[in-house]
């Protein structure tokens, strides 16, 4: 009889074949691949090193410049340069300044697809999981290899189940919900396990919300967040692609390394601390704390949803004199429906500074390097030393929500009086 199996297990037992199970090493065809300036540089020179003529499938890789965009310095600009000679060399996909976020084009674009195996040489390339895609950050090294060779080598991660049920109170966003849950497990809570979301709480999020989750999934250790296709999924995937995709569910009976379950109904608003994601507390014992920068965007948190949530509470407010508003829209496509819906002329006469879709500010590039001992409230991924470009800043991460009423009132405020 056959073994029940997770949905990685199905995933890769279906693209080799064969029943595979967690723990094997493998190598497999990619159905995706994907690099961005920091790092498809690197994976050129290693591509021409390897003695790598042209690519295998110029129609399954993307290369994408959002963490310089546009470029801060003549050094950034000549591998930029190598990147669009690249690009025309070998006719792949190329998204170039101002396009927006590698990990909101790749699904927004109809480049990664429920059932798939998607590799992207950052680590935040686990989203995809949101929409049942097994996609996953690699090296610039293993791009190379792949993008020559259409193949790469994995060991079958076992999986983390985490069950979310209840219903998330009033002023309580997925955000709060990945930051709790990466406080529970803590930053090594899943490495190198696929995590599977499922439950009531990810059954009632938007796609745009769910995204969220997964894209922090690496926050904790995983090498995948991922989620069932649903009827939300299929319906955000409806003009987005015409391929065809198989959408998979674990077995019931799957071995799971550790299965989570969590009531949310009491969920709070919740803010990891400086200088470590899972640093989490809720937000009453960080109220006060004063901020000087705000940030909106980023991967984690640029869609229009995102955008949306925090226009809401700034309509008519206007962003603290002492507070810098810094907003990065996740794509082109994302900036110009939050223009047709009013969003960003609500965002701009608060007081909030628009900047070019992309990754600056989060990876402190350009575009908003704190001074020393600033305290900023971002809506991103990590709050390391020295991730937004200084190390002797301090990073609090928060929902658009909280980043939003922190921004009106210059200190860490709850989201839920303005709501």
């Amino acid at each position: 009889m056959r073994k029940a199996k997770t949905i990685s297990e199905k995933i890769f037992s279906d693209h080799l074949g064969r029943d595979v199970e967690a723990g094997e090493l493998v190598i497999i065809d990619v159905d995706f691949m994907m690099g961005q300036d920091g790092t498809s540089p690197l994976a050129i020179k290693t591509f021409e090193e390897v003695g790598a003529s042209s690519v295998f499938d110029s129609k399954k890789i993307a290369m994408v410049i959002d963490h310089n965009a546009p470029s801060p310095s003549e050094k950034v600009s000549a591998l930029h340069k190598l990147m669009r000679n690249f690009k025309d060399q070998n006719k792949i996909y190329f998204y170039d300044i101002g396009d927006g976020i590698c990990h909101q084009l790749m699904p927004e674009q109809g480049h990664a697809l429920p059932g798939q195996i998607v590799i992207g040489a950052d680590s935040h390339t686990c989203t995809y999981g949101a929409i049942n895609c097994f996609s996953t950050g690699v090296g610039s090294t293993d791009l190379a290899i792949a993008m020559a060779s259409g193949k790469l080598w994995f060991k079958v991660p076992e999986t983390v189940k985490i069950v979310l049920n209840g219903d998330l109170p009033f002023g309580v966003y997925s955000k709060d919900v990945i930051l709790f849950i990466i406080k529970e497990l803590t930053a090594n809570g899943a490495t190198y396990k696929a995590v599977e979301f499922e439950g009531e709480v990810i059954d009632n999020l938007s796609v745009q919300a769910r995204f969220t989750i997964s894209n922090m999934a690496v926050e904790m250790g995983a090498k995948v967040g991922l989620m069932k296709a649903d009827d939300k999924v299929l319906e955000w995937l409806k003009n987005r692609t015409s391929d065809e995709f198989k959408t998979y569910e674990s077995d019931y009976g799957a071995q799971y390394e550790k299965i989570y379950n969590f009531d949310l109904s009491d969920l709070e608003p919740q803010v990891s601390k400086p200088h470590t994601v899972d640093n989490v507390s809720s937000i009453k014992d960080v109220e006060g704390i004063p901020i000087q920068q705000g940030l909106l965007g980023t991967c984690t948190n640029g869609r229009l949803e995102d955008l949306k949530i925090a226009a809401k509470i700034l309509k008519g407010k206007k962003v603290n004199s002492d507070v810098r508003l810094i907003v990065a829209p996740a794509s082109r496509s994302t900036l110009l429906e939050a223009i047709d819906e009013g969003v960003i002329q609500t965002l701009i006469k608060a007081g909030a500074t628009i900047v070019a879709p992309g990754c600056g500010p989060c990876v402190g590039t350009h575009n908003g390097v704190p001074a020393d001992g600033e305290n900023v409230i971002s809506t991103a991924n990590r709050n390391f030393k020295g991730r937004m470009g200084n190390n002797k800043a301090f990073i609090y991460l928060a929902s658009p929500a909280t980043v939003a009423a922190s921004c009106i009132e210059g200190k860490i405020t709850d989201p839920r009086k303005y709501l």
